[in-house]
């Protein structure tokens, strides 16, 4: 099975010149250095160290928005990248941008420099949201940079954002519906947080913002993140990746953040699979799941083992390799 790997490379919030209200890129993405073009093959060189040869791997540019940059800037990372392709050593670039800064002469350009995959921070496909969120774009602006993307063959990705100011669970499940619609290949869902030094915490302090509760934030994304699997999505992330800044109270003012946050989705994701699929017989139970995703069946500290202990008496959950994702099968003895 070919292994897929990023190698990833922080730009944040360059070219970007909208502040979201809930963007502090540098306390989000962990990054507070902008690497220079010249700067680039060091990375690339430190991350193939770690890899296998025979990966598919990409050089990641994420974090700001990417085809905002002067056009010879844009056109010195992308050739500080172009000698690994040649050598066969990276397969092509991944980036991500903002739908507003995509044209078809952008996306040619990309194209030629071996980009193989766009993804565009859409949030949200309602107005009224995006509006309300300081993002600067329209859903119009959404539709349109992905038929220009996929036009062009180049792998579509569409982030998501749950919990935003005017946003609620059905808006969130059309969002992912419109995603799945626009012919996206895959996705990133994020809880919307608080974070210290932007509007959304002016907002939450003066009472105008309430964040989502874990738990609801783990049930939106649950039923969102069913519908892309349902239909061939790709979800790449779920939830911000961990760190420092994060941990800390003072940056993190609140929101549903959890270190562990799509254990807990996949976690709801299992429990409901199981209450659909295993009848409640008092008795020893075995549960085939697929291997890779033993953990999540299992559950977040054991709570589906241990919710279906309590109903059912002995429960083993045991890997099978040939099942596909979310798929089980059981017996009684």
């Amino acid at each position: 099975m070919t292994e897929y790997r990023n190698i990833p490379i922080f730009l944040p919030e360059l070219a970007c010149p909208h502040q979201c209200v809930f963007c502090n890129q540098q306390h989000i993405s962990g990054s507070l250095t902008i690497p220079q073009p010249k700067e680039i093959y060091l990375i690339i060189e430190q991350n193939l160290a770690t890899m296998l040869p025979d990966a598919h791997i990409q050089v990641a540019f994420f974090g700001g928005s990417f085809t905002g940059l002067p056009l010879d800037i844009q056109h010195a990372y992308l050739q500080a990248v172009q000698p690994y392709i040649i050598q066969g050593r990276v397969a092509g670039i991944r980036l991500s941008t903002r739908p507003d800064y995509i044209t078809q002469e952008i996306v040619h350009m990309l194209a030629n420099y071996g980009v193989q995959e766009i993804e565009l921070g859409a949030q949200s496909v309602h107005n009224d949201v995006l509006l309300k969120s300081g993002r600067g774009h329209t859903y119009e602006d959404i539709q349109r940079a992905s038929a220009i993307i996929l036009q062009s063959n180049i792998r579509l990705g569409l982030q998501m954002m749950i919990g935003l100011p005017g946003d609620s669970y059905d808006k969130a499940i059309e969002t992912a519906k419109t995603i799945i619609e626009l012919g996206a290949h895959s996705t990133r869902i994020y809880p919307t947080l608080v974070i210290e030094h932007t509007q959304l915490a002016s907002m939450y302090r003066k009472g105008k913002y309430t964040p989502l509760s874990l738990t609801d934030a783990v049930q939106i994304t649950k039923d969102v993140y069913q519908l892309f699997v349902q239909h061939g999505v790709t979800v790449l992330r779920v939830g911000l990746h961990p760190s420092k800044d994060l941990h800390n109270p003072e940056v993190l003012l609140a929101g549903p953040y959890h270190q562990s946050f799509k254990e807990l989705v996949e976690t709801a994701l299992w429990a409901d699979i199981f209450e659909k699929q295993i009848p409640i017989t008092t008795g020893h139970i075995q549960i085939f799941v697929p291997s890779a995703q033993i953990q999540f069946a299992i559950g977040h500290k054991s709570v589906n083992k241990i919710y279906l202990q309590q109903h059912i008496g002995k429960v083993t959950f045991i890997p099978h390799k040939e099942l596909l994702p979310y798929e089980c099968t059981y017996s009684y003895h």
